[in-house]
């Protein structure tokens, strides 16, 4: 099976966090449309990125909310793209991207 090139990401947010830390070491940002780490090659936010963001953003927790969910919203659309049948579901993409950020909540129910 031949398959054909990948699709262009769409121009949402721009996924540039967290920095590169130390500085000589390549950050943990996504590679889109697949959303893996460009570092580690882990499902991106990977175990490093998320300590660095929550580090990053430890000042202003709203702004990784914000953050956390627009890059949310492009990987729901990017990977629904690549794989429309066996990719992950929106719980799973939720769970990925937001639910380990700030302002959370648990179940419903608990």
């Amino acid at each position: 099976m031949i398959l054909g090139p990948l699709p262009v990401p769409r121009l949402g947010p721009y996924a540039d966090r967290p920095r590169a830390h130390p500085a000589d070491r390549p950050p943990h940002v996504p590679l889109r449309p697949l959303w893996m780490c460009r570092a580690c090659g882990s499902p991106w936010p990977c175990a490093a990125a998320r300590l660095l963001l929550k580090i990053e953003y430890d000042s202003s927790p709203v702004d990784l909310a914000v953050y956390l969910s627009g890059l949310y919203h492009e990987a729901t659309h990017d990977l629904f793209r690549l794989n429309p049948y066996d990719g992950p579901t929106p719980r799973e993409l939720f769970e990925r991207f937001v639910s380990w950020g700030p302002y959370r909540k648990g179940p419903a129910g608990t």
